[in-house]
């Protein structure tokens, strides 16, 4: 039975936080659009590969840099302010990126959508925090990361045709419409919280107190656990998908565009189906969230060993498409890092702590990136050297989780002894 202080979930719920997950799905929309959309970039703004990949890269470095930022702010402006705020920003940015004709007004629209993405799923998160039973948690969490591979297959699959169809202006500028109606939804829809769950009001905002606010979360190990879970998880990946995948499947293993792009789309079915499983584990065994994290970081760093020291120039078709379902993996696993960060902080600082967990993720992302890129260019192109900075990052994350492994469970112990005390001592 749940706690009084527990959020009721229910029909109501659902409907709040359907509005809120529809604004995440359209973020991802617009941050993936990109990916399909490169050779014709190229063409538009005149550019060469190492420019392009500034898109990217630019976007995941204002993504990563307003984590902690935008944590702060849900904490004290709410839900639905900072959503709508995200999303004003993101569809600006994306109508911007369909009307700008040179490369630096682009680069500034990929920003300003960068700006706007940043504050959507850490809002998503805090918002299924609020409506739904604490023991929900790691399945809601799971099934909003679903919604967001959505949305990559959205871009994938929609926006490459509308590209195809009807050019650069109709289909950037149509798809901002977007935009639009999930602006609708949260101002119709959406609550911060469900009636007589209001969070606790936090101090006076200045100085002071956001550093307290930040100290408080980074002090609590389930939180740096869950940055470092986060870390390492997330970025094998998220640069498979977002830069490097096509150009290895394509120049090192010698795939068509076309196969190569059936293998991405592997990684995101496997995403979703791994997601759901996950969260239906996690949510009824809380001890699977260490096996599976480490699971799936030894599994990835398996499959990439062998990938790359097959003998001969390219891998078989049946061991790239392992690859690709266990990358699949690699999302719903990066999620586990919120599920340590989310018992181990009260609600008012659920969005500071899921900011520095989100910013794992991605500042690992972004170093693979442009580790990867520089790589290559100094080996003239040799993958098996330049994908080597995945196992110097996965070691170090590794290293991490199993520092820090330990205290989290003994902080995990002593704050359930403690609400254990609390319940047998509240009056009936």
């Amino acid at each position: 039975m749940s706690e009084p202080a527990d959020p009721p979930g229910g029909r109501r719920a659902v409907l709040v936080w359907g509005a809120g997950v529809s604004v995440y799905l359209v973020a991802v929309v617009f941050r993936t659009s990109l990916g399909v959309a490169g050779l014709d970039a190229a063409d538009r703004f005149h550019v060469n590969a190492s420019a392009l990949s500034a898109f990217s890269i630019v976007q995941l470095l204002v993504y990563a840099g307003m984590q902690i930022p935008v944590g702060l702010m849900v904490d004290r402006l709410g839900t639905r302010r900072v959503l709508t705020l995200g999303i004003v920003l993101f569809t600006a940015g994306q109508l911007a990126f369909a009307l700008f004709p040179s490369y630096g007004m682009a680069l500034a629209a990929r920003v300003l959508l960068g700006c706007g993405d940043a504050m959507t799923f850490i809002s998503v998160l805090r918002l299924g925090g609020r409506w739904f039973p604490a023991r929900r948690g790691p399945l809601i969490a799971q099934v909003a990361a679903v919604f967001g591979v959505l949305g990559n297959l959205v871009s994938t699959i929609v926006l490459a045709r509308l590209l195809e169809g009807y050019g650069w202006e109709v289909t950037f500028g149509g798809s901002a419409a977007a935009g639009l109606v999930v602006l609708l939804l949260v101002r119709l829809f959406l609550r911060d919280h469900p009636e007589g769950h209001a969070p606790r009001p936090l101090p006076h905002e200045d100085a002071v107190s956001v550093r307290r606010q930040l100290a408080a979360a980074w002090r609590e190990p389930g939180t740096r656990i869950g940055m470092w879970v986060h870390f390492t998880t997330q970025f094998p990946a998220m640069v498979f998908l977002l830069l490097w995948g096509m150009p290895f499947l394509v120049e090192a293993q010698g795939l068509s565009r076309g196969r190569a792009g059936e293998l991405l789309t592997v990684v995101v079915l496997s995403n979703m189906m791994v997601g759901l499983a996950y969260g239906q584990i996690i949510a009824r065994h809380h001890a699977a969230r260490m096996p599976l994290a480490l699971g799936t970081i030894g599994a990835t760093a398996a499959l990439w060993t062998a990938v790359l020291a097959y003998p001969g120039d390219r891998a078989p078709m049946w061991l790239l498409l392992t690859l690709c379902a266990v990358l699949g993996a690699c999302g719903p696993a990066s999620m586990i890092g919120f599920d340590f960060a989310r018992p181990a902080n009260p609600p008012e600082r659920q969005g500071t702590a899921s900011g520095i967990v989100n910013i794992g993720g991605f500042t690992a992302s972004m170093t693979t990136l442009l580790a990867i890129g520089v790589l290559l260019d100094a080996t003239g192109g040799d993958y098996r050297t330049a994908f080597s900075p995945v196992f110097v990052l996965q070691a170090l994350g590794v290293s991490q989780i199993l520092r820090l492994r330990g205290r989290t469970a003994r902080r995990e112990r002593e704050r359930l002894v403690a609400s254990r005390v609390e319940t047998v001592h509240v009056p009936a």
